[in-house]
């Protein structure tokens, strides 16, 4: 049987990660991609764990050999899914889940209509500012430059399949679940 593909998304900041990391705990036969980025890692990040760290040359050429599913620009950087990666680990009929930035979201969902799409939103623009500069990973313009983006991109939340708003992490959880349960149960008995 096909695995199904999740894809994840919302404003950075919005807590997918933490949100995700909890899902995964709970839900250890369903993987997480892990993409591509030309950005510098955070502190604690693991090249291969987080995020394949590569130069901004190798990803141009990955993109010329067209090697990703969905790349996208954010913040100076460039993110991208390997095409390859996703395509064996759904063959092998294990779920997976893509946490990606809006624009790749979109981009996958056009060429894998059959992807679930869960659009991860802040209880208010407010809240998401507090969480990024609570996170002390960014100077002031790049916060100013994730802000705009945010607000741009939580326009494009109800394009999605799913909303669930990050406002107590445990409500959330339990959306999340429900909603990946059911479209898996979907699979199952479709």
């Amino acid at each position: 049987m096909q695995g199904k593909l999740f894809i994840i998304s919302g404003c950075s900041g919005v807590g997918k990660g933490t949100l995700l990391k909890m899902f995964l705990k709970n839900n250890p036969d369903i993987k997480l991609s892990i993409s591509a980025t030309t950005r510098q890692p955070r502190a604690g990040e693991v090249d291969g764990i987080n995020y394949f760290f590569i130069s901004k040359d190798e990803f141009k050429q990955a993109v010329n050999n067209n090697e990703f599913l969905e790349f996208a620009q954010f913040s100076d950087n460039f993110y991208g899914t390997k095409k390859n990666f996703v395509e064996k680990t759904l063959n092998k009929g294990i779920d997976l889940i893509l946490e990606i930035e809006v624009q790749g979201a979109k981009q996958v969902k056009e060429k894998m209509p059959e992807a679930v799409t869960v659009f991860i939103m802040p209880p208010s623009v407010e809240t998401l500012e507090e969480r990024l500069r609570g996170r002390h990973t960014e100077d002031e313009e790049t916060i100013k430059k994730r802000l705009n983006e945010a607000k741009r991109e939580l326009k494009a939340g109800s394009e999605f399949d799913y909303q669930v708003i990050n406002d107590n992490l445990d409500d959330a959880l339990s959306t999340l679940q429900q909603i990946i349960d059911t479209e898996r149960n979907k699979n199952v008995n479709g």
